[in-house]
């Protein structure tokens, strides 16, 4: 990967789901471009040798940035809040599309706000993001345990915040024809509502169930739901939108999905059964 041109294209396939981390962290998308390049600059100074998985090391990049930044804003006593304003039309090229389509509520700005920047980080990392605890732990400086801890906390406190009316619609949608086209082993419309980059994670118990511990790709991904998902319902998990599977009411699997624009960019699949038990659940009908 050492070529300079190569190693630009690589950087651009990833922009948009950088963009749409930074925009999320920093509630700005003036800063989260600023964010995103700093990352490229970096990579470029670094070369991508030896770099096995780029999105990974490119959003452990963004989100220090990003960290390093809601540090400085938060001892100068800033008001960030005065600046962010709702991603705005420019031109709608796929990128700003991709990342104005999913952008983060006012509302929604106004509870991150009030979060420290580690749990702030760890809690847009881990919950939108699908981002693992081992991997945030060390961005914050803090064992996976802590890190847990802190996105814990910010969720308490995000549970709160109102849901846009339109945003809620609209993932809805979107994840009653995932689960329809999972139904129907539909493999091409599995396809369509992927994100080429979209990244499947699970925990312990739902692997012991059979779902896969990790998969990347739309391709990987697509093929995993085929057939499957049969008994899957949309619900509203902690008031987002998602997937479980409730027999006889008893909530045994949920599926959490991270979108940009109109694809789904990450499934995290959790069925742990004290995780579970701490989750309002709420069957769409």
């Amino acid at each position: 990967m050492g070529d300079a041109d190569f190693l630009a294209r690589r950087f651009e396939e990833h922009r948009a789901h950088l963009t749409a981390v930074a925009h999320r962290m920093l509630g700005s998308r003036a800063e989260a471009e600023d964010a995103v390049q700093e990352a490229w600059v970096r990579l470029s100074r670094a070369g991508g040798d030896g770099v096995e998985n780029l999105a990974g090391w490119l959003t452990t990049v963004v989100a220090r940035v990003c960290l390093n930044h809601l540090q400085s804003r938060r001892s100068r006593r800033e008001e960030p809040l005065e600046h962010a304003e709702p991603a705005e039309v420019r031109e709608r090229g796929p990128e700003q599309e991709a990342v104005e389509a999913d952008s983060v509520g006012l509302a929604l700005l106004v509870v991150l706000d009030t979060l420290t920047p580690a749990e702030r980080l760890a809690f847009v990392l881990h919950d939108l993001f699908a981002v693992p605890f081992d991997e945030i732990a060390p961005i914050v400086d803090r064992t996976p345990a802590a890190a847990r801890q802190l996105a814990s906390r910010a969720r308490r406190r995000v549970r709160g915040a109102p849901v846009p009316e339109q945003d809620h619609s609209r993932k809805r949608e979107i994840v009653d024809a995932f689960l329809i086209a999972s139904r129907a082993g539909d493999f091409g419309a599995l396809l369509s509502m992927l994100d080429p980059d979209v990244v499947l994670r699970a925990d312990q118990r739902a692997v012991h169930m059979g779902a896969k511990a990790e998969l990347l790709g739309a391709d990987e991904v697509a093929k995993a739901f085929l057939g499957v998902a049969k008994r899957a319902q949309v619900a509203v998990i902690d008031g987002s939108v998602g997937a479980v599977v409730a027999p006889r009411g008893r909530t045994r699997l949920v599926l959490n999905f991270t979108m940009v624009g109109a694809r789904i960019a990450a499934i995290e699949v959790r069925a742990d059964v004290d995780h579970l038990k701490a989750l309002d659940v709420e069957l769409i009908g």
